[in-house]
């Protein structure tokens, strides 16, 4: 006899219910909704990235411009080096051709002092000889045309005007001077201070012992300021013979307060004092030069027909 169920109830076959799933599977397909081929792709690409992330990232080629970049900075900077390589080895030379020029500009100096003591001497000697030959009343004469000229050691009452630089300015981050120097003593401040003097009635002056004539020349060198060609080195004083009133005209004069300001302003020197009994030497021959005619054939005579217009 066949065993009978309920018909609502399939039949089962070795655990399995026909039409339908077994319970298990229901819980698993719950559980695990992915796919376990999708799980295990899932699982192989994480290990993958952990291995990369410990592993040496991988090389890239440079491309062209940045290689091009490589290659020029290498060359600038072997070009450096090779450069200051040479400065560096060039430098002792320099150093060498400086101090000899400079050597030499000092035994130029030497020989240029001496031989002017020497023509001092010499034009002493001249005057003394021509006093002695010439009468009293013409020697008398010819001295007062020196003084006058210049060529001649005139003594008196004065004023110095006494001018220095300013302390020059240092560099807050190098230490070093600053080359913006607006305080140092130009050429044409001994220009303004002895024509000033030359208007309150001085009758001769003198820069550091230098003459000034009619044809001195007060010049700048780079840093150096020249009276007739010679360098003078600061502070620099300007002596003057003149009359009583010359201190009181040449304080209250516009060049006076110029300088005054320019104390208050970078810290420049510049003092007046009146001397008793200044002496100022004679200055240097002039080289005096004269225009001459041309010789030329004389022309020939030609005769000049009156037109229209001269008459």
């Amino acid at each position: 006899m066949l065993p009978t169920v309920d018909a609502g109830d399939p039949v089962r076959r070795g655990g399995e219910r026909r039409g339908g799933f077994m319970p298990d599977l229901l819980t698993e397909l719950f559980q695990n909704p992915l796919e376990p081929g999708y799980a295990d792709a899932a699982r192989r690409r994480a290990e993958r990235a952990a291995r990369a992330d410990h592993a040496e990232p991988p090389r890239r080629a440079l491309s062209l411009p940045r290689l091009l970049t490589l290659l020029v900075s290498a060359g600038i900077g072997f070009l450096l080096v090779v450069a200051y390589q040479h400065v560096i080895a060039d430098e002792p030379a320099r150093t060498r051709a400086r101090d000899g020029l400079i050597d030499q500009i000092n035994d130029r100096r030497a020989t240029t002092d001496a031989l002017r003591r020497r023509a001092d001497q010499l034009r002493d000697q001249v005057t003394r000889q021509r006093d002695a030959a010439l009468d009293d009343r013409a020697a008398a004469r010819l001295r007062d045309l020196e003084a006058t000229t210049g060529l001649g050691r005139v003594t008196g009452d004065g004023v110095v005007v006494r001018i220095g630089d300013a302390p020059r300015p240092v560099d807050a981050v190098t230490g070093q001077g600053s080359g913006n120097d607006l305080g140092r003593v130009l050429d044409r401040d001994l220009q303004q201070i002895a024509n000033a003097l030359w208007r309150a009635g001085a009758e001769a002056i003198a820069i550091n012992g230098q003459r000034l004539i009619s044809t001195s020349t007060i010049r700048a060198a780079g840093d150096a300021i020249l009276v007739d060609f010679r360098p003078l080195t600061g502070p620099y004083e300007v002596s003057a013979i003149g009359p009583d009133d010359m201190e009181k005209r040449f304080v209250s004069s516009s060049t006076a307060r110029t300088f005054r300001q320019l104390v208050d302003a970078f810290g420049m020197s510049f003092e007046v004092h009146k001397r008793d009994d200044l002496s100022l030497p004679a200055a240097s021959e002039p080289q005096l030069r004269y225009a001459r005619p041309l010789r030329s054939p004389s022309p020939s005579p030609t005769t000049v027909t009156p037109t229209e217009g001269g008459r």
